[in-house]
């Protein structure tokens, strides 16, 4: 491929030019329906002990107490608060995600964008139009190395992220091209995450880091810290010396017209998207059997990737369970639930479930599409019951409706910040786009015990 020497500039000028009203409204929609989505999660996964020890961690040093954790009555400086808002929006693998990289976009870009409207006047068109762009800039630059840098080790949520905040923040600080330029440079050069954190508490670190480095990438831009001004493209950038491809096409080609918010996904369970058809199927056949207790063996066919990345035989807490297919087929069958309480330390180590994810037995075959699973269920007479899920619900195919994003949405941060509050809460988010202080939406957030 010949080598482009105006990738990083080019995209820059997008990010920087994109008027408010070149973004179609199914768009605008779909953003919502991220932000919606993103902020549930981010409540939901609040009292996490994952976030306890991130904010034990960085509280001591934190500044000015400007910017709302989310879900929780401590405040930090934006930059931290961007760091552990983004650490749980994650930590139940629960968030949005872009199927065609796995990237979840949501995570890096809100969480630096709520932060930062809490230290200024931020309307809601210029949140929604800052959050677009910067699932943009993120998704395209993940396409741009996808799959060979997610093959590499790269986790690609982190990676990619980055840019994604730094976009974003950089939008809402009205960065010139040069600047904007100088910030995704600023962000490429702390593009990081290693697929090897999968299943401890460094998973929901990346998103939170990236959150964090790429609003402080726009800030040390706007400040007139410069970069290269060809981070993405030049020979020892981030394309080339983080993958083996570098498609500058996926990044620059249909700017504007083609948009990758629209292939934005969203959760119905809380763990790797690889097995929600496995816990799709498992629940159905769960709803037909009635006796589940009768079931001695569990057979499922799928693609190597669900081994490649969800192959943990003997998960020992709740976030190596999320990366068991073994666990989530037991939890789907034996307790019909895919939700954040299938994947607690405590589930993981009920013996019930122990037992039979010992016999859930994975055949994979590369010409299975990754998104399908067949499953062969034998009973104590030895009858077999087979079921087969070709696209799992919460894919483009069969999307969560606005009603089971609000479900979700209470699901999990009810019982973080009550009920009443949990109702108003998703009623204004629908509505930020109208907002003229979108920072007094995060200012709302905290547990009912401290409004």
């Amino acid at each position: 491929m010949t080598q482009r020497t105006d990738v990083t500039r080019t995209l820059a000028e997008w990010i920087v030019g994109c008027r408010s009203d070149a973004i179609p409204e199914e768009i605008r929609t779909e953003g919502l329906r991220t932000f919606v989505n993103w902020l549930g999660c981010a409540i939901g996964g609040a009292t996490h002990k994952t976030v306890d020890r991130a904010l034990a961690a960085v509280a001591p040093f934190s500044g000015a107490p400007e910017a709302s954790v989310l879900g929780r009555s401590e405040r930090l400086d934006p930059l931290h608060a961007a760091l552990i808002n983004g650490i749980s929006s994650h930590v139940l693998d629960y968030d949005d995600t872009h199927l065609k990289t796995i990237i979840h976009p949501a995570g890096p870009v809100a969480s630096a964008l709520l932060a930062i409207a809490e230290t200024r006047p931020v309307s809601g068109t210029a949140f929604l139009d800052a959050l677009i762009i910067g699932v943009e800039a993120e998704c395209r630059i993940g396409n741009s190395v996808y799959p060979e840098h997610y093959d590499r080790g790269w986790h690609i949520t982190g990676t990619a992220g980055v840019f994604g905040a730094a976009a974003a923040v950089g939008r809402l600080l009205g960065l010139d091209v040069q600047k904007m330029t100088w910030a995704l440079g600023i962000a490429a050069t702390q593009s990081s995450g290693f697929r090897e954190m999968f299943g401890t508490m460094c998973k929901s670190f990346h998103p939170g880091r990236a959150a964090q480095n790429g609003a402080f990438a726009a800030f040390l831009a706007q400040a007139g810290f410069d970069s290269s001004e060809r981070a993405i493209e030049a020979p020892r950038g981030f394309a080339n010396v983080m993958s083996d491809k570098q498609d500058y096409g996926e990044i620059l080609g249909g700017l504007g017209t083609h948009w990758e918010t629209a292939l934005n996904s969203y959760k119905p369970f809380a763990c790797g998207i690889v097995i929600h058809p496995a816990i799709d199927g498992c629940i159905q056949l769960r709803n037909e059997l009635g006796d589940v207790n009768r079931i001695v063996k569990v057979e499922l066919l799928t693609h190597p990737l669900v081994l490649e990345l969800t192959g943990k035989t003997e998960p020992r807490t709740g976030l190596e369970g999320k990366f068991s297919v073994f666990h989530a087929a037991a939890s789907a069958l034996l307790r019909g639930d895919g939700s954040p309480t299938a994947f607690t330390d405590e589930a993981v180590n009920d013996p019930a479930l122990v037992e039979l994810r010992r016999n859930v037995h994975v055949t994979t075959d590369p010409g299975c599409y990754e998104a399908s699973v067949t499953i062969i269920v034998t009973l104590d007479d030895g009858q077999r019951l087979e079921k087969h899920v070709e696209r799992a619900i919460g894919s483009r195919e069969r999307p969560l409706s606005d009603d089971q994003i609000e479900a979700k949405f209470r699901g999990q941060a009810a019982m973080v910040i009550g009920e009443q509050a949990c109702d108003s809460l998703i009623e204004a988010a629908w509505q930020i786009g109208a907002m003229d202080d979108v920072g007094a939406l995060a200012r709302a957030c905290v547990p009912s015990a401290t409004r």
